[in-house]
């Protein structure tokens, strides 16, 4: 079938792949195992990790994939699909204590506000860990970010609070600014 490989092995001994579509004769002893080369992707579960700040978060990530190498996918490791779900949860679970949740410093790097750079490090994460079952990470992203329960209440008094000086700060510099201009045009 397209987007299907075969993987040939007679009394153990591993004989070959075959990838192409169509008819084909193969030898009667030899045992065949099917592995589907299509795109895949899933939604790995909502983890709760402590983000480089300390902060509980949670969070999940989608992964989208295909096997690329149908022998190593099936001799390198039990069962392939498994073994790209607990690794993908893993990496996700590391890439997520390197970076803090929100952004304190103007212009560093942090999983709300850098969604390119994040998935990047992600996928980049990911397929380090599964390139050993002959599989290749097309993408990979978050797809929910959230402070945990026990905490979301006093985060969003932060953020709320954090949002109210910068208003003020807004306001005075835009008085200043009125000010100065006026003294200007007095000035003329």
């Amino acid at each position: 079938n397209p987007n299907e490989s075969k993987v040939l092995q007679l009394f153990g001994d591993y004989k070959g792949t075959v990838k192409t579509p169509g008819l084909r004769w193969a030898n009667p002893f030899y045992s065949k195992r099917s592995i589907s080369v299509r795109v895949r992707n899933f939604e790995s579960a909502r983890l709760k990790v402590n983000d480089a700040d300390g902060n509980p978060v949670e969070i999940a990530a989608v992964v989208v994939w295909r096997v690329v190498d149908s022998a190593e996918a099936v001799y390198n490791v039990d069962v392939y699909e498994s073994f790209v779900h607990i690794q993908s949860e893993s990496a996700l679970r590391a890439m997520a204590t390197s970076y803090p949740s929100d952004q304190h410093v103007v212009g560093a790097i942090s999983l709300r506000s850098h969604a390119g750079e994040i998935s990047k490090h992600l996928t980049e994460e990911i397929q380090e860990r599964l390139a050993l079952a002959g599989v290749r990470v097309i993408e990979a992203r978050i797809s929910h970010l959230a402070y945990a329960p026990e905490i979301a209440q006093a985060m969003l008094q932060r953020q709320q609070a954090g949002a109210i000086i910068a208003a003020r700060t807004r306001i005075v510099e835009g008085a200043v600014s009125m000010v100065e201009m006026a003294l200007s045009e007095l000035s003329k």
